[in-house]
């Protein structure tokens, strides 16, 4: 993190988790997006992950409002194609759960937020009849139940999603 006040949010969110099956994962997610610039800052009751030369929310974490205290993990991961069925799976639940999130420009070209003009920021779900349906890509998802499996896909999703940023947001091109 860069600076302590940054360090101490991540912590103290952390510090509410279970240590031996999440407190890892989060921290792990929280240090690699912070060596690509993602700095950790309060919004509302979740931490959100943004760049400096961009300003785009990558990743947010927080603990859901239910009895449960569920944590959470949200990622942006709409430039990258060809993830596994478990995150075709978060799209299309998404799709089915928020019909009315459907953004009728997503996917025309017209849409100011996911740059459909390059078809490389929108979300698509094929469903089983055949349809394809487009989502915004400029919202970050939540990933049920991550799990140390899921870990090198959530650090190539977010590498992905960094370099597709950084070049349309930022101007720069970054490996």
């Amino acid at each position: 993190m860069k600076t302590k006040r940054q360090e101490e949010l991540v912590n103290a969110f952390l510090s509410q988790l279970d240590p031996v099956f999440e407190e890892s994962l989060y921290r792990e997610i929280a240090l690699y997006l912070s060596e690509l610039g993602y700095n950790p800052k309060k919004q509302r009751t979740y931490i959100v992950f943004k760049h400096d030369l961009h300003n785009r929310e990558l990743a947010k974490m927080g603990i859901t409002w239910t009895k449960d205290h569920i944590p959470y993990f949200a990622l942006r991961f709409s430039a990258s194609k060809g993830y596994s069925q478990r995150f075709a799976d978060v799209v299309r639940e998404y799709i089915v759960k928020n019909p009315d999130r459907l953004y009728p420009h997503c996917g025309d070209g017209t849409c100011i937020y996911c740059a459909p003009e390059d078809r490389h920021s929108d979300y698509t779900a094929v469903f089983p009849d055949g349809e394809t349906k487009f989502l915004c890509g400029g919202k970050a998802l939540v990933i049920p139940n991550i799990t140390a499996e899921d870990m090198e896909e959530i650090k190539k999703l977010i590498k992905q999603e960094h370099m597709y940023l950084m070049k349309r947001e930022a101007g720069i091109m970054v490996e």
